[in-house]
């Protein structure tokens, strides 16, 4: 029996594939739970207006990441952190306090968009990602001084 699929499934196909499975498989478990309809002209355009409509909205998102990348770029953020002996810092400067010194220069970036392979430890400037969409990323510096 040919199914498409409407979520995305292990080791079978991602939303939108036209998928051959046994009937039993189908009728007993993809189609009652949602993961996939019958492949039926009907259902196919139905699932094609629904791949284009998120191509549309994923290229709105990519058109807006973009130029809130241009708008970073070149941004230098200042941190103060109390410091111990040696430039280290009393705790680190994470994602999070990244994200609330950008607020305070009007850019509201959520945590999770920052990349930060470890948690930065000492007094200096230091290179961060920002994944502001799958495809547009951009680097900001910042600059953590003792305070």
């Amino acid at each position: 029996m040919k199914v498409i699929l409407i979520q995305d499934l292990e080791g079978y196909g991602v939303f939108g594939d036209i998928i051959s499975v046994k009937d039993g498989f189908a009728n007993n478990y993809l189609i009652p739970r949602g993961i996939a309809l019958p492949a039926t002209e009907g259902n196919l355009r139905q699932v094609q207006s629904i791949i284009q409509q998120r191509m549309r909205k994923f290229e709105r998102e990519k058109e807006k990441a973009l130029s809130l990348a241009k708008a970073l770029e070149g941004t230098m953020l200042e941190i103060s952190k109390p410091v111990g002996e040696k430039g280290k810092l009393f705790g680190s400067v994470t994602a999070t306090d990244i994200s609330e010194a950008l607020k305070e220069k009007g850019f509201d970036i959520d945590r999770r968009r920052i990349i930060l392979k470890n948690p930065i430890k000492e007094v200096g400037i230091y290179t961060v990602q920002i994944r502001l969409h799958p495809q547009v990323s951009v680097e900001l510096k910042v600059e953590i001084r003792p305070s």
